[in-house]
């Protein structure tokens, strides 16, 4: 039993509590379960995530199965219609998970608000990696047979992106930004007035986006300028206003014992010394290799891989003043492993020791394998997984 405003899993008992699902034995023997509260008595398992509220009532928070990993981070979409609702004139509400191509993002369908006002606000109640990447106002929720929501018909992002009114670009700079925009989001044509993060942008691919401006353009518009200036037609007004500068690349740091860390990697190492070593940080990956398999090759690609990247040669520990700092060390130990099965792969990390990362296959067949790589998230995100997956296909 939770204490008030602890998230749990909601059980219902008592003499309202049915006999079971019809014609359905095994469902039933899962879901109705005895009471260990009251000894002959039953309970039903309802696979919903509720809390107590200060004033006794419970306030449902979403499915205990819909929990998805986006960017590294664990998010109960539940808990994001949950803060969805709270905010003035909702009145109706959705979040859902969807997955396009190696990425899953969140959608937030919604009713009684524009999108503009409830992003603004939702961004008070929650960290940016639980925030959805686009807001669909919706009219007409399609509901199931029983009347309740059904998620599966709800409108996917695309379908909704040809309601929105379509302004085309005007000036050559708008087309170029355009073009790197559409590979950025990878989200249909983009107009003038569409909004950067409205159509799925978040924190990553607004990097990515002043990254290929900077290359297109030669000039660099700051970070805080796609923040600040979100529309397509803001941001070619930065460009333009900018002077033209030749695109120079980030210099490496002199050669130093230490290094400080960000803050995002700073909150992780002290999460992973919390949780005593627990694998909510590691990400993880398989792949499947098909036909001859030559594995002093693959061994040496991951070999080199560790060479050229400093992240996949860095430790994280403790400075003299306290405060967490990272060190490259010129080599380190790695090992291509070989597993029966995948089942023990996933496994903590010593943040202390380096590399970060490990590899190992699962021979399933003579010509056919499965290749496994984990890493943890203090040193990859999702463009640095992207550029380690097509140097390691351009190597092998």
């Amino acid at each position: 039993v939770q204490p008030a405003g602890v998230a749990g899993e909601l059980y219902i008992a008592g003499a309202g509590v049915a006999r079971g699902y019809l014609n359905r034995p095994e469902l039933t023997k899962e879901r109705f379960l005895d009471d260990p509260f009251f000894p002959g008595e039953r309970m039903y398992q309802t696979g919903d995530l509720a809390r107590w509220l200060p004033d006794g009532t419970v306030e449902w928070l979403g499915r205990t199965d819909g929990q998805v990993k986006i960017r590294g981070y664990r998010i109960e979409p539940g808990e994001v219609e949950a803060a969805l609702r709270q905010i003035d004139g909702v009145r109706e509400s959705a979040v859902v998970a969807r997955t396009e191509g190696e990425e899953t993002k969140l959608y937030a369908y919604i009713e009684g608000h524009d999108q503009q006002t409830v992003r603004t606000e939702l961004t008070k109640r929650l960290p940016a990696y639980m925030m959805p990447s686009s807001f669909i106002e919706m009219r007409d929720w399609p509901v199931t047979p029983s009347g309740k929501l059904d998620r599966k018909a709800l409108p996917a992002p695309a379908e909704a992106a040809e309601c929105r009114a379509y302004t085309a670009p005007r000036t050559i700079t708008e087309m170029k930004l355009a073009q790197l925009w559409e590979e950025v989001l990878k989200n249909g044509p983009a107009g003038i007035r569409d909004h950067f993060f409205e159509q799925g942008g978040h924190s990553l691919k607004a990097t990515a986006l002043v990254s290929r401006i900077s290359k297109e353009f030669g000039v660099q518009v700051p970070l805080k300028e796609i923040f600040a200036k979100p529309t397509l037609e803001e941001i070619a007004a930065v460009i333009q206003e900018l002077d033209e500068s030749q695109y120079a690349a980030i210099e490496p740091a002199g050669k130093q014992d230490t290094y400080p860390v960000s803050s995002a990697q700073k909150r992780m190492y002290v999460l992973q010394q919390l949780e005593d070593g627990g694998v909510g940080y590691n990400m993880p990956a398989a792949l499947k290799l098909t036909g001859p398999l030559d594995r002093a090759r693959l061994d040496e690609v991951f070999r080199q891989l560790i060479r050229r990247h400093d992240s996949l040669r860095t430790s994280f520990e403790t400075g003299a003043d306290g405060e967490p700092v990272q060190r490259i060390h010129d080599d380190v130990p790695f090992q291509l492993m070989e597993l029966a099965s995948a089942e023990d792969f996933v496994r903590p990390f010593r943040l202390q020791e380096a590399p970060l990362f490990r590899a190992a296959l699962v021979k399933e067949a003579e010509d056919r394998h499965l290749l496994l790589v984990d890493m943890h998230h203090i040193i990859s995100d999702g463009v640095s997984v992207g550029t380690l997956i097509h140097e390691f296909s351009e190597v092998s």
